[in-house]
């Protein structure tokens, strides 16, 4: 029987030190561990870029209808902004009673530190997951906006290295709850409206749409729509696939091996995103590479997959893992290891800009990342790119901050959020 890619991990071969299979490959495995913790200790923010402390003087949430804005000033009235979520309408609480409080009076150049403490201030880790994530990033998107603005660089520079001037994307679809035929024209819509040379679609059924009835989803749905959607848009374009961690390992490796047979370029959240046994079970049967961690909150889950090789590609979603700092922890681990990084991308506000100025900073970034088109209610102005989908690929800003200038007048009629 061949060995797959994976083989190393769980082959027969007895240790250097003469140790049986299974000593060896525990001793294999604590060695990647090993490395993914010296990674997780290094610091993202550079520090070195800023001579003089810069305190946080004050920190606040704005807002308009349902727009929400954090806005952040330092003792020398620096200042930077950032655009929330959508789901801030319901976090809002945890912002003000959880989060904003421990911010004040601390030097911004200490971000890595403040968002490792922060996590313990009131027991904030018993809120996490999007509830704490959310808000959390918000705050460190308008931090780090200050500080580009006062470097005079763009984000990316202040976390990494620039690697991608362009970032290319791929149309992220939906529509799964829909039959296969209006599925299709929905998704050449969407398609057609941007320039954009890859696409993903949803397979499987989401988990509180589905009917006992249809305990895999509406019956050959997704064995519909895969060949269909090859079909439709040929072979150049590039095509992936997204069950939302719908089906059990069984059904995840028949489905994975339809994409395979339609040459999908991977698979994402095939099985419960927090079942990690279950996502390495797919990835070692499949040649089709896995991706996971949207849903992810810790660092916990990415170390264990990384260091058991169980997936090809990382996924942490920079608004709901916490901010791009702590998302470049995840890069840097995945890059150790040869991963792909491609983070999710949630939607609102300006999750598209936060999230190419992320990627521009990843050098083992993947071919193709998340859109949702640019509609968004927060008005703004970009001068460095024209922030268009041309030949699939957007262009990064290259001013201060995140290079997005927010309308004054705008920003004059929101509100103070107090709690």
């Amino acid at each position: 029987m061949a060995v797959n890619r994976r083989g190393f991990l769980a082959g027969a071969a007895v240790g250097l030190a003469g140790l049986p299979a299974r000593a060896a490959v525990s001793e294999a495995v604590r060695a990647r561990y090993d490395k993914l913790d010296a990674i997780l200790k290094q610091p993202v923010l550079k520090k070195a870029l800023f001579r003089e402390p810069v305190i946080i003087e004050s920190l606040e949430l704005l807002k308009l209808g349902n727009n929400y804005m954090c806005r952040v000033r330092s003792r020398d009235g620096a200042e930077g902004m950032a655009a929330a979520h959508s789901s801030m309408s319901t976090l809002y609480p945890i912002f003000l009673k959880n989060l904003q409080p421990f911010f004040l009076g601390k030097d911004a150049r200490e971000l890595d530190l403040i968002l490792e403490k922060v996590f313990i201030y009131q027991f904030n880790f018993r809120f996490n997951g999007l509830a704490l994530g959310l808000p959390l990033a918000t705050i460190e998107f308008a931090i780090l906006d200050m500080l580009g603005r006062m470097a005079k660089k763009p984000v990316g520079e202040l976390i990494g290295e620039i690697h991608h001037r362009q970032v290319g994307v791929y149309m992220a679809t939906e529509w799964r709850e829909k039959p296969v035929a209006e599925s299709i024209e929905l998704i050449k819509g969407a398609v057609a409206e941007y320039d954009v040379r890859a696409l993903k679609i949803k397979v499987g059924g989401l988990m509180y749409m589905t009917k006992d009835m249809y305990a895999q989803g509406p019956p050959g749905r997704t064995e519909a729509i895969v060949p269909l959607v090859r079909k439709t848009f040929g072979d150049k374009m590039a095509i992936y696939a997204d069950s939302n961690s719908f089906y059990t390992v069984p059904e995840a490796i028949r489905v994975g091996r339809l994409l395979e047979q339609y040459k999908f370029r991977y698979f994402e959240e095939p099985v419960m995103f927090d079942q990690l046994e279950d996502i390495k079970a797919v990835a070692d049967a499949l040649t089709l590479p896995v991706a996971n961690g949207e849903q992810d909150y810790s660092f916990h889950s990415f170390r264990w997959l990384i260091a058991n090789d169980g997936l090809e590609i990382v996924q942490p979603d920079n608004y709901y893992f916490g901010g791009l700092i702590r998302s470049m922890k995840v890069a840097r681990m995945a890059a150790a290891f040869g991963k792909e990084f491609v983070p999710h991308m949630s939607g609102g506000g300006l999750g598209f800009l936060y999230n190419i100025h992320m990627v521009s900073a990843v050098p083992n970034a993947g071919e193709h990342h998340e859109f949702k088109t640019f509609r968004t209610s927060v008005r703004y102005e970009c001068k460095t790119s024209p922030l268009k989908v041309v030949a699939g690929k957007i262009q990064v800003p290259t001013g201060p901050g995140f290079g997005a200038d927010f309308d004054p007048d705008w920003i004059k009629k929101h509100e103070v959020v107090r709690g």
